[in-house]
């Protein structure tokens, strides 16, 4: 290996290193760690995010960076590698670790008083502390520069090279097209799914999820599932992914999507190159791409009438009282019901851009001055009651119902519908490479699936950027056609 690239990686996986060490007790903040730890927690990672940071523009980097981005000996691959590096060390340049750290302990605290507030169902106790991010996020957009809207700048950290104004043409097209047919749809009859409100065992659930995860290929030997109150995954190599997920006895629904969506994601992470470490090109390429592997064995996979004609049998086994006057076909038009709802994560996977839409239009409020934070639920409740006609009954089940925000990740809400939309894309492209695939999946077998995704997708880390790998895969850049074309065949409208 070419000694100066030698010392990039042992450098860069140092930063991983500290980064992953972070994560880790963020992981635990969320699932294990007692109240009384909040404070302590805060300072820890604070300390390490700025130790990452300050490892991050080490002016020895740059100096390295710049010598190997003119050196004609590197491979293709290492190339990639060090222009990627090179451009994730100028952003990083734009920071000061007083910021980096002072973020870092913003966000713990915000966190922490945003489980306090939606436990108590109490917007104000949050509210103080998302102003402060409000405002460090604005101080970020003006660090990082921008082009034409401050909201650029955050929507390229989770979606390199997208801008605000092509997220405006996206949902464009989910208003002026999805929304219509979606109305369609609704106007149609629609199943009864009074059966999921039964009392549904907590362990049989888990016990469920678990078979589903293992099923799906995801491997326990590098990951393990727990609960949090907000399902997600993370992880600090391929070989350590973690995933949580939430059990209502009450809906049956939330858990089985959870994990599976879950699941989709981490079984990206683990099958990321683990030689790779701390590298570009052993790391997820964007948000969009990462949100369209959870999507598509969330919705593709998980709610196709061949998934559970293998899985319903084995659920009604479980749970034989409760699914007893259940048919595969009642089960199957079920899950696939399209209402309005309160909550994102349990919204079907038409009405659920529309979640996405309104958390779009509140941050582009916020980054633009036009709403206060202290404004937001009664923002928010409207908007529920203009795009989905429901009424919001408390914060709880309306502002305070994602975690994202306590996270700073603003700009993160767009990509679930660009995953979406991703997912159909490349779901319509692996039905073509694999034509027995439905046959496969009705018998149990998602293995041909998850090697398609391993070697189209998962296999290249950050070598390419999103609109590059999609054409790779299917020859065009993202289509919204493609997801109508999906739904359509899903969801036949009556003539």
């Amino acid at each position: 290996m070419n000694e100066n690239y030698k010392l990039l990686t042992e450098h860069l996986r140092k930063v991983a290193d500290l980064n992953y060490a972070a994560a880790l007790l963020q992981w635990d903040q969320e699932v294990y760690m007692p109240e009384n730890g909040a404070a302590g927690r805060a300072n820890q990672l604070a300390t390490l995010s700025g130790m990452a940071h300050e490892c991050s523009v080490d002016t020895r980097l740059g100096e390295l960076l710049s010598v190997l981005i003119n050196d004609t000996t590197l491979s293709e691959k290492e190339l990639r590698n060090v222009k990627e590096a090179h451009r994730n060390y100028n952003d990083k340049k734009k920071y000061t670790t007083d910021f980096v750290v002072n973020m870092s302990r913003t966000v713990s605290d915000a966190f922490n008083s945003w489980q306090q507030a939606k436990e108590r169902s109490d917007f104000s106790l949050f509210a103080p502390h998302l102003e402060k991010l409000v405002a460090l996020k604005l101080q970020e957009c003006q660090l990082l520069g921008y082009k034409d809207h401050p909201y650029d700048a955050l929507i390229n950290q989770h979606e390199p090279g997208c801008t605000t104004q092509e997220l405006k043409r996206v949902f464009e097209n989910v208003k002026q097209v999805l929304v219509p047919f979606v109305k369609s749809v609704i106007a149609t009859s629609q199943a009864e799914d009074d059966f999921t409100h039964k009392k549904y065992d907590r362990q049989k659930q888990w016990d469920f999820g678990i078979g589903l995860l293992k099923e799906m290929g995801f491997d326990f030997n590098s990951g393990r599932q727990d609960i949090s109150s907000h399902p997600f995954t993370i992880n600090f190599n391929s070989r350590d992914v973690r995933v949580t997920t939430r059990i209502n006895e009450h809906d049956l629904c939330e858990m089985i999507w959870s994990c599976i969506h879950e699941g989709g994601h981490a079984l990206y992470e683990q099958g990321l190159p683990y030689d790779d470490y701390g590298m570009p090109s052993g790391e997820y390429l964007s948000l969009g791409i990462h949100e369209s592997q959870s999507r598509l064995w969330e919705n593709n996979v998980g709610r196709s009438r061949a998934y559970w004609q293998y899985h319903f049998p084995k659920l009604k086994a479980i749970f034989p009282e409760e699914l007893s006057s259940v048919s595969a076909d009642h089960f199957y038009a079920v899950i696939n019901r399209v209402a309005p709802s309160l909550i994102r994560t349990n919204a079907d996977e038409l009405t659920y851009h529309l979640h996405v839409l309104i958390r779009f239009e509140i941050e582009i409020a916020l980054m633009e001055g036009a709403v206060a934070v202290k404004d937001l639920p009664q923002l928010w409740n409207s908007k529920y009651r203009e795009y989905l006609g429901v009424e919001v009954p408390s914060d709880a089940k309306g502002v305070l119902q994602d975690v994202h925000w306590s996270h700073g990740s603003f700009g993160y809400f767009p990509t679930y519908s660009l995953g979406s939309f991703y997912a159909a894309q490349f779901y319509n492209k692996a039905l073509e490479a694999i034509p027995e695939l439905e046959t496969e999946i009705a018998n149990g077998n998602t293995s041909s699936l998850l090697n398609w995704l391993r070697t189209n997708i998962h296999a290249y880390g950050r070598l390419y950027t999103a609109e590059e790998l999609c054409i790779r895969i299917t020859g065009k850049p993202l289509d919204f056609n493609e997801f109508m074309i999906y739904i359509r065949r899903k969801f036949p409208i009556p003539s």
